[in-house]
């Protein structure tokens, strides 16, 4: 049987076009969840996820002691030497709460605590099985096609939390999931060739998501972590902001992957902009905005300047969370012909409400 570490086969972006007809390919939705490889052993059941070890980088994080319910299910439901290729999501409200994914990780050392088994019961999490490695021998040299028979014949007869990834060859189903159910959680599809075999950490797939623009106000950055070849600190990230209907400017999420070239000359660029400690500013107390720099579980307050909410970018982005970007954005270029002030939330495109039931058969 296979045994741990094994990299996942990964995707590389499609653009936001599906394949033309014609193309051997199969579509499945791309989940808003934990990647995760589920190897189900007679010792017990391991859940390798991509994130590494803080002790060490060589070693990947085991999920298992977050995620007792999809262990225990596992346990149940599968027999010994099977290994699973899938995403560990959460179902809130009808719709995938990465938010809440979250929180469901906690240190190790309190895998022995209430509180684990209690954010289960609260928060219970699902595994969407969405290929299979090993049942009975080695899969992986097999094509997609065969793979997923396979993999429907180890899901027949399963129950939540185990649940099978739907797919389909018919491309006009596929765009229907893609532009139906973003609001329930939906990243965009994962498209893969039915002919090739399971490739280990390689981007063998393709995928296709959601991609917007909007016009943001650059009120603030955030310093790099390395620092510039004079040892000054460099834009690691702006800081984006939106007007609601009020005029309130909240921080909506931040832009990076600049080049050092980039993050040196913007500090200049924007040094005439920047303001004092004292300066009012939208994001400084007394405020009702929202704003950055707050703490979390993840890290410590950061550090960021302030700056005259007088510059407006463009920047592309997939997808919301509440009311801010749900990933990193992208800067696509200054716009001086906007004015500040008509950057507002009104001009983002607000997807058809959908439940992640009806995508899922339930």
């Amino acid at each position: 049987m296979l045994t741990p570490p094994i990299e996942p086969m990964l995707a590389s972006p499609l653009g936001h076009e599906l394949p033309p007809d014609g193309d051997e390919v199969a579509y499945e939705p791309k989940w808003d969840g934990f990647r995760c490889l589920l190897f189900r052993s007679a010792e017990g059941v391991v859940l390798r996820g991509r994130g590494r070890s803080r002790a060490s980088a060589d070693e990947v994080v085991d999920l298992a002691y977050a995620f007792p319910e999809v262990c225990a299910a596992a346990l149940e439901q599968l027999a010994p030497g099977i290994v699973l290729d899938g995403e560990i999501v959460i179902e809130q409200h009808g719709r995938l709460d990465f938010g809440a994914l979250t929180t469901r990780l906690r240190p190790r050392s309190a895998a022995e605590q209430a509180n684990i088994a209690r954010l289960a019961d609260a928060m219970p999490a699902v595994f969407l099985a969405f290929d299979v490695l090993w049942h009975d021998g080695d899969l992986m040299p097999l094509p997609f096609a065969q793979r997923r028979v396979a993999l429907e014949s180890v899901a027949e007869g399963r129950r939540t939390p185990l649940l099978l990834t739907p797919s389909t060859r018919d491309r006009d189903l596929a765009w229907a999931w893609f532009t139906g159910f973003e609001s329930a959680g939906v990243d965009g599809l994962i498209v893969k060739p039915i002919a090739d075999p399971y490739l280990p950490g390689k981007r063998a797939q393709g995928k296709v998501k959601h991609q917007r623009s909007a016009d943001v106000v650059i009120a603030g950055w955030r310093a790099h972590t390395r620092p510039g070849a004079g040892g000054q600190p460099v834009v690691g990230s702006l800081l984006l902001g939106l007007h609601d209907d009020d005029g309130t400017l909240h921080y909506v999420g931040a832009s990076s992957a600049f080049t050092a070239e980039t993050r040196a000359s913007l500090v200049h660029e924007l040094a005439p902009l920047a303001l004092d400690d004292e300066d009012p500013h939208p994001w400084r107390p007394p405020t009702s905005a929202r704003v950055p720099g707050g703490p979390s579980r993840w890290k410590k307050e950061q550090a960021w300047t302030a700056l005259r909410p007088e510059r407006v970018a463009e920047v592309s982005y997939d997808q919301m969370e509440g009311e801010r970007f749900r990933h990193v954005a992208g800067f696509l270029r200054w716009r001086p012909d906007r004015d500040p002030r008509t950057c507002g939330f009104d001009q983002l495109e607000v997807p058809p409400a959908a439940r992640i039931d009806g995508l899922l058969g339930r």
